[in-house]
């Protein structure tokens, strides 16, 4: 069964008609220009934001290192009876540098262990504390989600902008439609209501 006259005409915002209105022909463009903007841009935006964090994850993992550090007090259990193995105690560490000078902070750490156990703490290129970086996969995942998220950030804001605009139009459309109503119901004579 072919579609006939009644099937959907494409681009007939842009075909000569007697009854298309500026606003008809300004609305084409519109949506022509939000469908561009979300994809093209929608996708450099995702790629650029998806390579920033990719960058400087990876700086991280280049800038930090791991290095063996003495707890300077026991680190008791909570008292509650409910601890999982992800519950962490903050406690007193001491650690030397790779250029051997020695440093004494505050570290995140497993309850339980005694003064002297041996941990694993992260150290930034200033010598400070830091958590632990990314893995490579880690960082790979997280760059592909800040790439997705910032590419529907544009694609939402351009939508809403072009909701905006065609509601105007709308709104244009419908006082036109308005004044000529004005102009020719009067000649039809009998009103209803």
């Amino acid at each position: 069964m072919g579609r006939g006259r009644q099937g959907t005409k494409r681009f007939w915002r842009w075909r000569s008609n007697p009854l298309r209105r500026r606003e008809d022909i300004a609305e084409a463009w519109v949506v022509l220009a939000m469908w561009l903007l979300v994809v093209v841009g929608g996708m450099t935006v995702g790629l650029v934001a998806a390579h920033a964090t990719a960058s400087t994850l990876d700086r991280q993992r280049t800038d930090r290192h791991s290095v063996h550090a003495v707890l300077l007090a026991d680190v008791p259990r909570p008292a509650s009876g409910k601890w999982s193995s992800g519950d962490k105690a903050l406690a007193k560490v001491r650690w030397r540098s790779p250029d051997g000078s020695a440093h004494v902070d505050r570290t995140l750490v497993t309850p339980g262990l005694r003064a002297g156990s041996r941990v694993v703490v992260w150290e930034g290129g200033r010598g400070t504390l830091v958590t632990e970086p990314p893995s490579a996969t880690e960082a790979t995942l997280e760059a592909a989600v800040m790439g997705g998220l910032a590419a529907l950030a544009l694609a939402g804001s351009v939508c809403a902008a072009g909701a905006a605009v065609r509601r105007r139009l709308d709104q244009r459309r419908m006082a036109g439609w308005d004044r000529e109503w004005d102009l020719v119901g009067p000649k039809w004579g009998h009103r209803t209501g």
